[in-house]
């Protein structure tokens, strides 16, 4: 067997992993004057950024009073601007949407807290209106009989999370990041004043590591860190031509939503699986969306097969994610843990990190993501 020379890089910054958090990172510090390396496993964004529907939808993923709902917000309103810089600096077409959402109830128990839930929109200054039994038809008249009401959040939409990945690639690649695929990192421990990260065939020395690889996070040993608690979470998506014209806008029920694709298609997500790391796509996977699909939106029982996706998206024990410096292993900072909702906060994280890294600012909100609520007694 030939072995691999170990050949040792400088860098500034080491972003392990090429998710869209990973690239957002890297392509927000490069942007501000840093030296990136990305490294992962494997091309950029097929892990679980692919099998993501990308909807920017905080005031219904998080619920009241969640810490999760005000990253969502922040990160949301900085959409717009970053969207437009990454196509500017990539050259690259990214679908983006904000048509919003439209939230479905189809018993009285979802009816009751879909009408509370506008109340506290309304009071969060949120722009949503609400739609009774003949208007929610009348608004999308494909839904089922069985939708009671419906609630519109004008500002949510969605967005393309493979182009958004791959424009964020080439837009770092524009400030001079350096991609590695195919190369996972195995340790990230002290070397000299920085640190330096141990793959199977090279090591890398750099001033910073951002710890970004989602599922496998916890599985890249760190000198002195005890494993961060990111558990992989199996999402199985559906990718299906439409008979008619799609929906107008994201149509969300409890159980399963609906994404309309620019090309006329339409995405639907996703399953929730505890099943570790275990990608595959399976029949009842399929089979819950299939039916949840046609109970909402009759017509999808016509709709054919464009692809089945399947994503392990990287939980935490309070479904919050964990973004901040490591407390043991100075240089180490993490970015991982973002569950269902990476996409959407990829421009927030992108900021909190670099914020810290090159400027110092430790930015208010890593106070609720801090991994040290892991270890709090």
């Amino acid at each position: 067997m030939v072995g691999y020379p170990i050949v040792k890089k400088t860098s500034h910054v080491v972003v392990v992993g090429a998710g869209v958090i990973g690239c957002a990172v890297a392509y927000e510090l490069a942007r501000r004057g840093a030296r990136v390396h990305v490294i992962d496993r494997r091309e950029v964004g097929q892990g679980a950024t692919q099998a993501s529907a990308g909807v920017l939808a905080p005031y219904i993923t998080a619920h009241a009073g969640s810490k999760l709902l005000e990253l969502g917000g922040r990160s949301l309103d900085l959409y717009d601007e970053f969207v437009a810089r990454v196509v500017e600096d990539s050259g690259s077409a990214v679908q983006y949407v904000r048509s919003g959402t439209l939230e479905v109830a189809c018993d009285a128990d979802a009816a009751q807290r879909l009408q509370k839930t506008a109340g506290i929109y309304q009071d969060l200054g949120v722009a949503a209106y609400y739609l009774d039994r003949a208007a929610v038809h009348e608004a999308e008249p494909q839904l089922s009989e069985r939708v009671l009401l419906g609630l519109v959040v004008a500002s949510h939409g969605f967005v393309g999370a493979t182009d958004l990945t791959n424009a964020l690639r080439r837009a770092a690649g524009a400030h001079g990041v350096t991609f590695i695929p195919s190369t996972s990192a195995a340790k990230v421990s002290r070397c000299g004043d920085g640190l330096q990260v141990k793959t199977p065939v090279d090591t890398v020395v750099c001033d910073t590591v951002v710890m970004a690889a989602g599922s496998w996070s916890g599985q890249i040993e760190a000198e002195g860190e005890d494993p961060v608690p990111v558990r992989p979470v199996r999402g199985q998506l559906l990718h299906l031509g439409w008979p008619r014209s799609p929906p107008d806008r994201v149509i969300w029920t409890d159980r399963c939503y609906l994404v309309p694709w620019t090309d006329g298609s339409v995405l639907v997500g996703a399953t929730v699986e505890d099943v570790g790391f275990d990608e595959r796509a399976t029949v009842a996977g399929i089979q819950q969306l299939i039916d949840m699909t046609c109970e909402l939106v009759p017509v999808a029982s016509k709709a054919w097969f464009q692809g089945v996706r399947v994503g392990l998206r990287p939980g935490t024990p309070d479904d919050l994610p964990a973004i901040g410096p490591s407390d043991r292993l100075a240089g180490l900072f993490y970015a991982t843990g973002h569950f269902r909702n990476g996409v959407l906060l990829a421009p927030l994280t992108a900021q909190l990190v670099a914020d810290y890294v090159l400027e110092g600012r430790r930015d208010a909100a890593l106070e609720v993501t801090s991994l040290s609520r892991f270890t709090a007694s």
